[in-house]
Formats: C-alpha cells, sequence, structure tokens
C-alpha cells in the first residue's frame, strides 16, 4: 500500500471516530436532557349538596302473642307512612323493607329466662328521595309519632338518615381541569425556584375522586368511611404529574 494512500486511510479513520465520538455523546446529552424530570401534585377541591336522601325508619313492638304484635307493627307502619305523606313525602318515595321478629325464648345463647314479653318486632321503612331539603325537615318531626304512640327505633351503628351525592360525573371534567392547572403552576414555581426551565408534559395520573362530609374532611376525614350524615360534602381529587426540565 502506498504512504499516500495509508495517511488517507489513517485521516477517514481518525474523522470517522471523531464524528461517532461525537454523535454518542451528544446523543447521551439528550438522553439525559429527555429524562430530568419532576413530579408533582394538583388537587381540586369542590364544596357541593348532597342529592340523595335515604332515610331508615324502624318501628318497634314486643307482645307475647306473634299474631297480635304483628297487627301491631302493620298499624304503627300505616301511622308513619300516613305522617310521611302528609308532610310532603311522596308515596312512590316510601319503600316498605324486611320484618324482623326476635323470639327471646328461642335464643340459643340463653339470657332470657325472665322476660315480660317473648317477641320483639321490627319493621323497617325506608325513604328514598332527590328532595334532600324536605327529608331533613321531615326528619326532625318525629317527635309526632312517639305522641302518637310509634316507638322509633335508633340505630346505635349507622345514622338512620344519610345523604350521598351521585352527580360526580357532571363535575369530573371542570375539576380534572383545575387539578392540572394546580399541578403546572407547582411546576413552574419550582422549576423558577431551582434554575431550569419547563419542558413538555411526560405523563400523568389521576387519583381518586373522595367524598366525605363537610366537617369530617376538616378533621382528615379521607382516613375513614364517610359517615354521610351531612347534607354538604367536599369532593377531592389529587393527580400526579410528571414534566420534563431543561
Amino acid at each position: 500500500m502506498k504512504k499516500y494512500d495509508i495517511i488517507l486511510l489513517s485521516l477517514s479513520l481518525v474523522i470517522a471516530f471523531g464524528l461517532s465520538g461525537y454523535l454518542i455523546g451528544k446523543s447521551i446529552e439528550n438522553f439525559r436532557n429527555e429524562n430530568r424530570t419532576i413530579l408533582v401534585k394538583g388537587f381540586a377541591e369542590r364544596e357541593v349538596k348532597a342529592d340523595l336522601a335515604v332515610w331508615n325508619i324502624s318501628c318497634r313492638t314486643a307482645s307475647n302473642d306473634l299474631v297480635e304484635g304483628a297487627k301491631r307493627i302493620e298499624q304503627d307502619q300505616k301511622k308513619i307512612i300516613d305522617f310521611l305523606v302528609a308532610k310532603g313525602i311522596g308515596k312512590d318515595e316510601i319503600i316498605s323493607r324486611e320484618i324482623r321478629v326476635n323470639d327471646r325464648l328461642a335464643n340459643e345463647y340463653g339470657g332470657y329466662d325472665n322476660v315480660n314479653f317473648r317477641y320483639v318486632i321490627v319493621k323497617v321503612l325506608q325513604v328514598r328521595s332527590t328532595n334532600v331539603d324536605r327529608v331533613q325537615e321531615v326528619s326532625r318531626l318525629t317527635d309526632e309519632l312517639v305522641r302518637a304512640g310509634v316507638v322509633i327505633s335508633q340505630n346505635d351503628y349507622s345514622n338512620n338518615l344519610q345523604y350521598y351525592f351521585t352527580k360526580l360525573n357532571d363535575i369530573k371534567p371542570e375539576m380534572l381541569t383545575e387539578a392540572t392547572q394546580n399541578a403546572r403552576e407547582a411546576a413552574i414555581s419550582f422549576a423558577s425556584e431551582s434554575g431550569v426551565k419547563l419542558g413538555k408534559l411526560k405523563r400523568a395520573s389521576q387519583g381518586l375522586f373522595t367524598i366525605v362530609d363537610r366537617d369530617q374532611s376538616l378533621s382528615g376525614g379521607d382516613t375513614y368511611a364517610a359517615s354521610n350524615a351531612d347534607i354538604m360534602k367536599k369532593v377531592r381529587v389529587v393527580i400526579s404529574v410528571e414534566y420534563s426540565i431543561k
């Protein structure tokens, strides 16, 4: 091989290696820049009013005669229905639920040897209404039933009257937009304080929507099961957004 050809080949190899090194370096730099990201969270919160009321009304009677007790509980049920209708609750909003009979003498665990009444009968009615204000108002007037001799049974483990917000889909889009804007503002603030520029949105993930009683949300209500006792609710959503930075 001639000397000239050797020199030309050497120069070609030097240029090729140099260009290759430059391209590799540039690729690594671009890769690093493209993978520099920040992860921020955005949230949106709204106060809404419940649009569905569910009221479970239990009446109770005790008797030694099952048939007589059943007749009495039916009379009490009629009094409750008449009361509700008279106060503006529609008949189509009143649902007759289960009837429960507790035979104390047949209790397998015993403990009822000296009972005055053998049978305890409980009848449950349920009111389901979108007129939440009317239901709330009527629920405060049940002392009239007590004066009429109807024993209203209270549930010690849950609220007899519960309020629900069922129109989440109507406000979801606006709340997600608000949460995304909130996240972008946080990202811009972070980038400014860090001396970098905010790049493109890389990915976003939506968290769960939570609906809790208004006062429950003030004490970290998200960590507990919603009681649904308040007619006013707090709706909240948190999203995670990742941006590239330059």
